[in-house]
């Protein structure tokens, strides 16, 4: 069996993919895998880091700007639009695959299409509560689109394509019980503990809040606190807490880094988790049924962090915070009222674990080998 993987553009879009992949080869040693993508997408380096073939289309993003610089490069997209049909063919024609599967991101939309062209099995995985523009374009093509919750549904013109499967998380995230990632990372004490990041890059001015609200903390010490300032932003951070009056050495409790190398236990261990909304950042949530107070990057497109944290906020497993109206005294302060509140800190948890599906992977898998098998009449 031959499977084609297309995907890019945010680690919340090839990380499904890769999952996936890695329980196909599983399952299937005889399998043959191939992912493709853009030469200079980030799913280049995670696909390559993980030990999977990976080939390129010329494709490239639409940039909504009229400064001269945007429009050229918009001019450029259009170019790689008119060739990557061609590049497409020719990597079915070397790789005639069995089941063609796109993740998300631009990068996918040519492989999808060219897929759906040839008659081949064509699914997507959305893992954003609502669809970014590529699986927009797609929908009418593929035979299966999976989401990751029921309320995505409404935002499809074909519902009837529309399978809820979950967003895969991986396996180390649950490699330990929280008891266990607790003693791990010497945080068993009884102090509940906070994880805090605004991502791989960091946020200066999230950053700058985290500051305020970790000087608000170091007066009493009321928590656990261990917040990853990103790689953009680590280098000012200490400026940002020199500003706000915070000297770490003093409270060992509290600490700063650029970034949280085993996220799985750390999110294990959490009692509350401060953060984006980033697809992977919200599958993880759900599955671990951890509480959480969201701030949504208000810089991506079609606001769809939003969309994605209005999702846990409205069944009542997070907070979410406009970052326009966010501080640092409030996020200590909602960070108090949840976690002082033994049964609100239950019941956003339970409200969080609704939402996760710890057998995602397992569902994807299903749906895309039934897609497979030849259908009776045929």
């Amino acid at each position: 069996m031959k499977v084609l993987f297309t995907c890019g553009g945010t680690a919340g879009h090839v990380n499904p993919a890769l999952a996936l992949a890695g329980l196909i080869k599983e399952r299937k040693p005889e399998s043959e895998i191939l992912f493709v993508g853009a030469r200079r997408g980030l799913e280049k380096q995670l696909v390559e880091a993980a030990g999977w073939p990976f080939r390129t289309v010329e494709i490239s993003s639409f940039h909504r700007s009229l400064a001269p610089r945007e429009l050229k490069h918009n001019l450029i997209t259009v170019k790689n639009l008119l060739r990557s049909p061609a590049q497409a063919r020719a990597i079915l024609e070397a790789f005639p695959a069995d089941l063609v599967v796109g993740t998300g991101g631009y990068a996918s939309y040519p492989m999808v299409r060219a897929a759906a062209k040839r008659g081949i099995p064509a699914a997507i995985h959305e893992s954003n509560a609502i669809p970014g523009l590529t699986t927009r374009l797609l929908e009418g093509h593929a035979d299966l689109i999976m989401v990751g919750f029921e309320e995505c549904r409404k935002n499809y013109k074909h519902p009837e394509k529309v399978l809820v499967t979950g967003t895969p998380v991986r396996g180390d995230f649950f490699r330990l019980t929280k008891a266990e990632a607790k003693k791990r990372l010497g945080v068993d004490g009884g102090k509940p503990l906070i994880v805090s990041f605004w991502g791989s890059q960091g946020a200066a001015e999230m950053n700058r809040q985290t500051a305020r609200f970790l000087a608000l903390e170091a007066r009493e010490v009321p928590f656990h606190h261990v917040h990853a300032a990103g790689k953009l932003d680590s280098v000012h951070m200490a400026e940002y807490l020199k500003g706000a009056g915070v000297d770490l050495t003093k409270t060992p409790e509290l600490d700063v880094r650029e970034y949280i190398q085993d996220m799985g236990t750390y999110m294990r261990a959490a009692d509350l988790v401060i953060s984006r909304a980033g697809a992977s950042t919200i599958s993880e949530l759900t599955a671990l049924g951890v509480p959480a107070i969201i701030v949504p990057s208000p810089n991506v497109t079609h606001n769809h962090q939003e969309h994605n944290a209005r999702v846990l906020a409205d069944a009542g497993g997070a907070v979410m915070l406009l970052e326009r109206e966010c501080s640092g005294e409030k996020l200590f302060d909602t960070a108090c009222s949840i976690l002082q509140d033994p049964d609100r800190r239950r019941r956003m948890s339970a409200a969080m674990g609704e939402l996760g599906s710890v057998d995602a992977s397992e569902k994807i898998y299903a749906a895309v080998m039934d897609l497979c098998r030849p259908k009776r009449g045929k």
